[in-house]
């Protein structure tokens, strides 16, 4: 394949879905991850035409499943220049004491250990061509802890101790790894976290502009055409409302 390629996760929907048509629009082929086939579908219709895209169904949480998605990829499709760990998710907003350890459980599966499965079966490739770049999806909440936040906060404060470790790591092999911490973002990502309350999940956006999916696509975007050089190495991305996790001004008419 001429093109370089992309692995994308959590294409189906926000971030992901932006990044997938803006990679694509620089020239870049499209692997499209998620657990929604007919979003996959969608997306595929979506991209600029000729973009070539394989679509892979699974979930990031399940280990078998994503070893053999990847597995089923052809030599071609397999040189992954740029992986991009995106998936990930928030369950819950309650107190350390009040936890419901099904939620915990989803946010470490999805966001901790499911980057890692996905990166133990890319970045190989990657180290045996010299050649690649990994961007992790991290959160402000990754950078500060703030109250009811706690294990989705310590899933995100692993991500970014992943990502640096990763850097180190990867140095020796020419291997870009870049890490971005958002901060508020108007995607799914409330919706999930309210399980599917979607009056308290519009209430977290109201009075400000927050932050959209394609903002942050651009800096991904922006990170992987740099000089062969350069290497954006952790990006700190907010609404000018924002101004740390739990101070945002909200204009009240």
């Amino acid at each position: 394949m001429e093109k370089k390629i992309a692995f994308i996760t959590g294409a189906t929907s926000g971030i992901g879905w932006s990044t997938a048509i803006q990679m694509a629009e620089v020239g870049y082929a499209i692997i499209g991850c998620g657990r929604r086939s007919d979003r996959l579908d969608e997306l595929k219709q979506t991209l600029p035409e000729g973009t070539p895209f394989h679509p892979l169904t699974f979930d990031v949480s399940k280990k078998a499943d994503v070893y053999k998605a990847i597995d089923s990829l052809s030599a071609e499709w397999k040189k992954i220049d740029v992986l991009i760990n995106n998936a990930g998710n928030a369950h819950g907003l309650d107190f350390i004491h009040e936890g419901n350890v099904d939620d915990w459980d989803a946010m470490m599966d999805i966001n901790v250990k499911g980057l890692l499965y996905v990166s133990k079966k890319i970045i190989p490739g990657m180290v045996e061509r010299k050649s690649g770049q990994v961007i992790n999806i991290g959160s402000i909440a990754g950078k500060e802890v703030y109250p009811r936040g706690n294990v989705y906060c310590g899933s995100k404060y692993a991500v970014d101790a992943i990502t640096k470790g990763m850097r180190i790591d990867l140095n020796p092999y020419g291997i870009k790894v870049m890490g971005i911490h958002p901060g508020m973002v108007e995607t799914e990502f409330s919706l999930v976290r309210f399980k599917g309350d979607e009056d308290r999940a519009k209430t977290t956006y109201q009075g400000y502009d927050a932050l959209t999916a394609d903002d942050i696509a651009d800096i991904i975007v922006f990170a992987v055409t740099r000089p062969p050089h350069v290497v954006m190495a952790d990006v700190l991305i907010l609404p000018l409302d924002q101004a740390s996790t739990m101070v945002i001004n909200k204009k009240t008419s």
